[in-house]
């Protein structure tokens, strides 16, 4: 152990997406490779020395405690356990962490010695895998609210990957069997007896993790909320979503010492006629099973929104991925010109 294609794929992997930036104890690690890679994992993150390295992926991670402070963080999956290797930074981005995490080795970060913060989640523990809306993103549950863990992979490519390895090592896992019967029909498993509404499509593994995805009830109560931003201009049955991705808006701050610029984490949807930019809750819903209330936010708060026949010209980048687009509107603000002039001049 490990084969050679395994290390071969879990340094492939080690590499931190360009357009984000880490502190220089998370580019150490960036910069393993191979053999060197799975014995930094044993030497320094393995809890139990017989646990294999399975999987690698570097993605953002929001946690349940903290739902405004989105990390960078290389996520290991091993045959015991998920390991978060944080970036040190999180630990000083909100001063109400105290309880959340262990600060005692602050007194280092003077030094030459990088710290790293790794939060664990054990096999044993997880409960359930939510997965957003075409595959963008997943939110791994354990049994409390320190043990929810929301991964923005922002790809569908790599949040099937790490579902499918999850899945593999879950099944190594030997759990007593569930005392319900095992042969439901189709029927009491996914609906309602009384509203005859389909739930949301859940897998229970052989683990007895359930998988949960979203269904399509999913995208019609969005494609409603985004016809409620509209002001009901629009016809609710012609209204389709073509497009909905997790992406970064980018903000430019000029005049500083360097003119630099922060990426703000928002969902982009496209209709047939508007472009939407919202703030989306990635962590709270569904709401777990221990919550008292609910989340203080909507699970989308309209941030932008511009039509489509107000688009002058799209701007195309010419770097590697990810992909740069500056969208430029016309200056007339107006929802519909003509409209109004009718409703102001000629109507009641």
């Amino acid at each position: 152990y490990p084969s050679e294609f395994l290390m071969q794929k879990i340094t492939e992997d080690n590499q931190i997406p360009v357009h984000l930036h880490v502190s220089v104890s998370l580019q150490y690690v960036a910069g393993l490779k191979g053999r060197a890679l799975v014995e930094f994992f044993h030497s320094n993150i393995a809890e139990v020395e017989n646990e294999e390295l399975r999987h690698l992926m570097w993605s953002s991670v929001l946690f349940y405690k903290t739902p405004n402070v989105e990390v960078m963080a290389c996520v290991l999956l091993s045959t015991k356990a998920i390991y978060f290797l944080l970036d040190d930074s999180f630990i000083h981005a909100d001063e109400h962490q105290s309880d959340f995490w262990n600060k005692e080795n602050s007194d280092c970060e003077n030094s030459s010695f990088h710290l790293s913060c790794c939060f664990v989640l054990k096999l044993n523990d997880l409960q359930s895998v939510n997965v957003g809306l075409f595959d963008q993103y997943f939110r791994i549950t354990g049994h409390s609210a320190d043990h929810i863990v929301t991964c923005l992979t922002r790809d569908s490519y790599n949040t099937h990957t790490f579902i499918q390895q999850l899945m593999a090592v879950l099944s190594l896992l030997a759990r007593t069997p569930s005392p319900e019967p095992a042969d439901k029909d189709f029927y009491s498993e996914f609906g309602s007896k009384n509203t005859g509404k389909m739930e949301n499509y859940e897998l229970i593994h052989s683990s007895r993790v359930k998988f949960i995805y979203p269904n399509e009830e999913e995208i019609g109560d969005l494609a409603f909320l985004v016809a409620e931003k509209m002001d009901g201009l629009t016809n609710l049955p012609s209204l389709n979503i073509l497009l909905y991705v997790l992406a970064f808006q980018v903000n430019h701050f000029e005049g500083s010492a360097q003119n630099t610029s922060s990426l703000q984490p928002k969902t982009l949807i496209l209709t047939s006629s508007d472009l939407f930019l919202f703030d989306e809750d990635y962590i709270s819903y569904p709401l777990p099973e221990f919550a008292k209330e609910p989340p203080k936010r909507d699970k989308y708060q309209l941030a932008d929104g511009r039509r489509i026949r107000d688009l002058d010209r799209v701007l195309m980048g010419y770097q590697t991925y990810p992909q740069a687009l500056t969208f430029v509107f016309d200056d007339v603000q107006d929802q519909d010109l003509m409209q109004n002039l009718t409703l102001d001049h000629f109507g009641e």
